[in-house]
């Protein structure tokens, strides 16, 4: 019993930094944030932290996993939805946007990847085309089924995944700000691919 309770505060704290820094990463970036500013933040010593992580190489990889998780977790409970692939994929960016701006975040923008050592990088890389292509599956399968406009699932994929993995660089924690974010981005980022909903892409005119 208590082992689980001190695996519980372990994770519970573990799950507090990461949030802080991501935080200070979003703001400061790499090399702009330390490992005192996210103790500061915290109200910890910096040699707490390292209770948890062995530098702030390891604390920004496990900041990237855990917002690779999320995404994920999101993903996987869209794909659960009974009905078109375009309801799948706005439940995902519902989910997702809550996740940007809601309780689990702030989530930390993956814009450091080249900072990170070989075998980390590596991973975070690995994970993120896996991510990459089950989302590009499900533009597919729109397409497949009508409900989704036929596109360039690798194009339509990398900007709707920069529109939302760019949300913690502007959301700093306004609750009302976030509700529009959960309240619009869905529809915003969705309603371009629906069926029917575009007009015919415009060919260059190639004539004399």
């Amino acid at each position: 019993m208590a082992q689980r309770a001190e695996a519980s505060r372990f994770s519970l704290q573990k799950d507090r930094m990461l949030r802080a820094a991501a935080l200070c990463f979003n703001q400061k970036g790499f090399s702009g944030t330390s490992l005192k500013d996210v103790a500061s933040h915290l109200g910890l010593t910096d040699a707490a932290l390292y209770y948890y992580v062995k530098n702030k190489e390891e604390l920004v990889y496990l900041c990237y996993l855990r917002a690779a998780e999320l995404g994920r977790e999101a993903l996987d409970e869209a794909l659960l939805v009974e009905g078109t692939a375009l309801e799948k994929v706005s439940r995902y960016l519902e989910l997702h946007s809550r996740f940007m701006v809601g309780p689990p975040g702030p989530v930390a923008i993956m814009s450091e990847i080249p900072s990170l050592k070989s075998e980390h990088r590596d991973d975070i890389l690995k994970q993120s085309r896996e991510h990459s292509a089950r989302f590009e599956a499900l533009l597919r399968e729109g397409i497949a089924d009508g409900s989704i406009a036929p596109c360039d699932v690798r194009m339509t994929g990398n900007a709707i995944m920069g529109a939302l993995n760019w949300i913690p660089k502007w959301h700093h924690g306004d609750l009302a700000v976030a509700e529009q974010v959960i309240g619009s981005f869905p529809d915003i980022l969705s309603r371009g691919l629906e069926a029917g909903t575009r007009p015919p892409a415009k060919r260059p005119d190639k004539s004399p």
